[in-house]
């Protein structure tokens, strides 16, 4: 800054106001400043700054896996609210392991950003609570803490679930097949509950071989509705399935696209939208959540508390809608 300053022929503070996009420099003054700036290639001392101003104007995101096509609008709808704030977004994945989440937030709380949203995978988030009480807002995002209260923003699964079922209850399906994941997953959960509410609203039982959750491995899904397909437990064979996300639609429809399976047409809908679903034949029908709707709503609610909000912890419910593509809607072949 003292070579900023002598270049440009101005004092020290001069310089910071600059750097800082503070009022009270005229517009001579500024611009030789930012040619000194440039000619010297001089960038502002972040470190210098949190140490003065205590404040890092960085959030960090903790996701479950960074890869997985439904957070990339999420992570996404945070950073811009994040730029819009003058934040830095740090990311990074749990990998839905409960000791790689602790790690990696304890990590971000050591390099004091400001707030976090986390998706979470633990169901104990009392190791927070320092940090919390230290000042680091926390945000919680896609699924409820554990043994805290913090602000949470969450799609309405059961309900979504419920009436992706139903419609295929109203095209005639009775015996439907569920293939979902971890049912510890508060996600997973409700979807599963969902799926059962509208079964038992249409008085249609349930056979326990027609329930799979699990992992969303690709072999696992297809042998499981291979199972449900061919009868294979004494039930009779499945004539449609709810998929309890998008990774286990998918290896639904490679199942239902196998040679072996091609003369009969099984109804399908699929919780969480995918790319190209639109594009298949038949196109699939899902029930739609808004992951950037949910990142944003997250992000907004963490900078809310961060201009110093400290009323009660808000929980934040988003609706799901059902989008009919043709897959859901094929009648019983059975």
């Amino acid at each position: 800054m003292k070579d900023v300053a002598a270049r440009a022929g101005v004092g020290l503070k001069t310089v910071s106001r600059v750097v800082n996009g503070e009022a009270g420099v005229s517009t001579d003054t500024e611009r030789r400043v930012n040619e000194a700036i440039t000619a010297l290639g001089f960038r502002r001392n972040d470190s210098a700054r949190v140490l003065r101003k205590g404040s890092t104007s960085s959030v960090g995101l903790v996701l479950e896996d960074l890869a997985d096509p439904f957070y990339s609008p999420l992570s996404r709808a945070v950073e811009e609210v994040a730029r819009a704030h003058g934040a830095l977004l740090i990311n990074g994945s749990s990998a839905e392991d409960p000791e790689r989440e602790r790690e990696l937030v304890l990590a971000l709380c050591a390099r004091r950003v400001d707030g976090l949203v986390i998706v979470p995978a633990s169901g104990d988030h009392r190791y927070l609570e320092p940090e919390m009480a230290a000042g680091v807002a926390t945000v919680f995002v896609d699924r409820p803490p554990g043994r805290i209260e913090a602000d949470l923003v969450l799609s309405d699964n059961f309900t979504g679930a419920r009436e992706g079922v139903a419609h295929l209850i109203a095209h005639g399906h009775r015996r439907i097949g569920f293939i979902g994941d971890q049912p510890r997953i508060h996600t997973a959960g409700e979807r599963l509950r969902g799926y059962r509410a509208a079964m038992a609203e249409a008085g249609l039982a349930v056979a326990d071989s027609w329930v799979a959750p699990g992992g969303t491995d690709p072999q696992r899904v297809r042998a499981d509705a291979a199972r449900m397909l061919d009868g294979t437990e004494g039930t009779e064979p499945v004539t449609a399935f709810f998929s309890g996300n998008n990774r286990v639609t998918v290896a639904l429809v490679r199942e239902l696209a196998a040679p072996v399976r091609r003369e009969r047409a099984v109804a399908l809908v699929g919780f969480d939208d995918f790319e190209l679903a639109d594009l298949l034949s038949p196109a699939v029908t899902v029930v739609a959540q808004d992951p950037a709707d949910l990142g944003r709503n997250a992000a907004e609610l963490l900078f809310r508390r961060l201009d110093g909000a400290d009323d009660e912890p808000r929980r934040v419910s988003r609706p799901t809608r059902l989008i009919a593509r043709g897959s859901g809607e094929l009648p019983p072949s059975l």
